[in-house]
């Protein structure tokens, strides 16, 4: 808000100096007498006024939210290139700004200033929007060495900027497993986190509520970790979605804007991206995946830790956490034993096994 009431300032004297400019060439008609002549300068000073203090925010806001939105999402080879085009736009500027100072008054004093601008937002414009011109004029004057080796880590950088981005969500940050899933190498591209992810986990980690509490700071500190530890790159964006509310909604949004995907363990999520064609990574749907694969008539060892829901059933896990249901199990609690495999389930929870001891242990 301060920034816009100084703008509205700069722009009520600017254009309020420029309106008196313009009403004194206007008085000078010989038509004119001095009474009316003086109405004409107040009248221009204070019409150019009122348009300052509306133009100049919308002349210089506007442009600066945009460019800070370009900057945030541009590769850093695109912004490399833009600042070059902006300076060889201004040189235009400068070149073009003598003809036009000989145009007769106001014109000659204030479209010097014009033309430096429009050609400096042309070469940035330009620039931006297509980088390889720039490349392909600076690679008609610098002859490329041979270098393979030099060739290749060009390529492999190319490469690192294509990946696209992966937005993390709240819940994956809190589960913690996203850390050594990083560790592992498996995740390719770089790790983006948005303000208002952050946001929502200090709201959590300032929770009333004990567990919430703790499952905030817990969260935190992965983050940390991931910042320090991780061999993925990690950032944090400004980027938002201000029309938008809810986090899950502001996610999907910002996957489309930067052609991200989003690593979530959160099912109702998960579900409503798919549905909008956004690429999802499920760490519990990567956590069934790489569960041990067992088929039926299949014999390994089991602790039986608890009874099953039905009559003389036995229960037990597998060190990746999948549940075996061990039927004549009961009477083997606390014990390890031999079983065949009998049916394996698949459930939205995750992979079940169906079990039966081994005749060794019958």
């Amino acid at each position: 808000m301060r920034t816009r009431f100084a703008l509205r300032i700069i722009g009520f004297v600017i254009f309020g100096f420029i309106g008196v400019a313009i009403g004194i060439q206007l008085a000078q008609i010989p038509a004119l007498d001095d009474s009316l002549a003086l109405y004409i300068n107040v009248i221009s000073g204070l019409v150019g006024s009122i348009i300052g203090i509306f133009v100049v925010p919308w002349l210089i806001l506007q442009p600066l939210k945009r460019l800070q939105k370009l900057i945030q999402d541009s590769p850093a080879h695109v912004i490399s290139s833009g600042v070059f085009g902006l300076f060889i736009g201004l040189a235009l500027g400068g070149i073009a700004s003598y003809p036009l100072s000989q145009l007769p008054t106001p014109m000659g004093e204030f479209f010097p200033f014009l033309g430096a601008f429009g050609f400096g937002y042309a070469g940035l414009m330009v620039t931006i929007t297509r980088p390889d011109l720039l490349q392909g004029l600076l690679e008609r004057f610098f002859s490329r060495g041979e270098d393979c080796e030099a060739e290749a880590e060009a390529k492999d950088a190319e490469d690192e900027e294509c990946r696209p981005g992966v937005l993390l969500d709240t819940s994956v940050i809190i589960d913690g497993r996203i850390a050594d899933i990083c560790r592992t190498g498996f995740i390719q591209g770089e790790l983006i986190v948005p303000l208002f992810v952050l946001n929502e986990l200090q709201h959590v980690a300032d929770s009333a509520d004990t567990l919430r509490r703790n499952r905030g700071r817990r969260g935190l500190e992965i983050l940390r970790q991931l910042q320090e530890e991780s061999p993925v790159p990690v950032r944090l964006t400004e980027a938002d979605v201000p029309k938008v509310r809810e986090v899950d909604d502001k996610l999907i949004a910002l996957a489309k804007q930067l052609n991200a995907s989003i690593l979530t363990n959160d099912y109702n999520l998960n579900r409503v991206a798919e549905l909008q064609a956004i690429t999802v990574l499920n760490v519990n749907e990567l956590a069934n995946a790489v569960k041990t694969v067992l088929l039926p008539g299949e014999d390994f060892a089991i602790h039986v830790l608890q009874e099953g829901k039905e009559h003389n059933q036995g229960v037990g896990y597998l060190d990746d956490g999948t549940m075996v249901v061990v039927e004549d199990g009961a009477n083997y609690i606390g014990h390890t034993i031999d079983v065949t495999v009998t049916k394996v389930l698949q459930t939205a929870a995750g992979r079940m096994i169906f079990a039966r001891p081994s005749e060794n242990d019958s």
